[in-house]
């Protein structure tokens, strides 16, 4: 079992406890370990390391529990820290979208609007026209409706924005603030990319892996199946430091103020024993509100070397819920308050204690950002 050798700690010795095994707990319990004075206990709830990236073999295929993750970024001292800890495929995501069985390239392009809206664009040209005919300019763009609108108009957003945003929210584009559908890429020319960044790929090994490497220092102990809140809040006093990345709300959940919203993902999951391939791609989205999941993923169209020239494939369909492991921060005027009486309480805390990370900051960070953040913020 991972890490078996890593639970035995004396607590004495522990300067720095870490409170959560993902990406960004990873990371500071790697920086702090090259002090060798430091000795660093990483806890996790869960049963496994690494957070929302734990992947596992299944049928000789390579399944990521919480979803696809694709690792990006423009930050070249965020790529080359990773670069550390595995050796990296490279990868450039595509995704197409599927409406009553009509496959278009995600995000908009040119091909998006003659597939769907039947055009005949030929250019970049013919694109930017367009756009510029069908896009709405409404003075202050307030929520994610009017982003959404300000970016591809009004028949894109009703095909592919509007219900997929719901699915995704159980709220719609309206209710949203318009940072949500800000993310939104559109292409003018047939780049069919999901993300543009300079450096983009997968852990040859998986994510798992990676964080097992970052782990792997004589004076970093791992300890799973444990809760903070319920071990060691009133030990607190013992530590040098901790850092938290699990939720803030949950760390001040004696404070009487109101829970903050997350979205979670119900995954189904499919060993298909007679179907080589299910689909095209490793990820189909479906944004119609006819369908209740978001998107699919085949993980046998990753390029790791154990998901080829196996039979049978695995497919997961995912939906959104509210209740379950927190995902996505709801970002709404709401939720942004909240946050904010949470920011104040964690700024009346003692220095010895830390929030990083996405749940701690409430704040969407993909992994290159999240990886950042660690490293913008642990004291080694």
């Amino acid at each position: 079992m991972l890490f078996q050798h890593f639970i035995y700690f004396n607590i004495i010795m522990v300067k720095f406890l870490v409170v959560g095994c993902g990406l960004s707990g990873c990371t500071i319990a790697q920086e702090l370990s090259k002090n060798r004075d430091n000795d660093i206990l990483v806890i996790d709830k869960r049963d496994h390391i690494a957070g929302n990236c734990y992947d596992y073999i299944d049928h000789g295929i390579r399944v990521s529990k919480y979803g696809a993750h694709i690792f990006h970024t423009n930050d070249e001292e965020v790529w080359n820290y990773v670069n550390q800890f595995a050796e990296w495929i490279p990868y450039e995501h595509r995704v197409k979208g599927n409406i009553k069985g009509t496959l278009f390239p995600i995000p908009v392009n040119l091909d998006t609007v003659n597939i769907l809206l039947k055009k005949n664009l030929k250019n970049e040209r013919d694109m930017k026209e367009w756009l510029f005919s069908n896009k709405e300019r409404p003075d202050v763009i307030a929520n994610g409706e009017q982003m959404a609108l300000s970016k591809v108009g009004e028949q894109l957003y009703e095909l592919i924005f509007k219900n997929y945003t719901y699915k995704q929210w159980a709220k719609y584009p309206h209710e949203l603030d318009a940072e949500v559908l800000a993310r939104i890429p559109v292409r003018t020319n047939h780049d069919d990319r999901y993300f543009t960044d300079k450096y983009q790929g997968l852990p040859k090994d998986g994510y798992t892996k990676l964080c097992q490497n970052m782990l792997n220092k004589s004076n970093i102990s791992v300890q799973l199946n444990t809760c903070f809140y319920d071990t060691f809040i009133h030990k607190s006093h013992e530590f040098d430091h901790i850092y938290v990345t699990g939720r803030i709300d949950d760390f001040f959940k004696d404070s009487n103020l109101p829970k903050l919203e997350y979205r979670t993902i119900n995954f189904e999951k499919h060993y298909l024993a007679d179907v080589e391939k299910y689909q095209s791609l490793p990820v189909i989205n479906y944004p119609s509100k006819d369908v209740d999941y978001t998107r699919i993923v085949e993980y046998k169209n990753f390029p790791y070397v154990c998901n080829q020239d196996k039979p049978g494939t695995i497919i997961v369909s995912e939906t959104t819920t509210d209740e379950g492991e927190p995902y996505y921060p709801v970002p709404c005027k709401r939720n942004k308050l909240i946050y904010e009486e949470y920011k104040r309480l964690a700024e009346t805390c003692s220095e010895k204690i830390s929030f990083i990370g996405r749940l701690a900051n409430y704040k969407y960070f993909n992994m290159d950002q999240a990886i950042r953040n660690a490293l913008d913020n642990v004291q080694s």
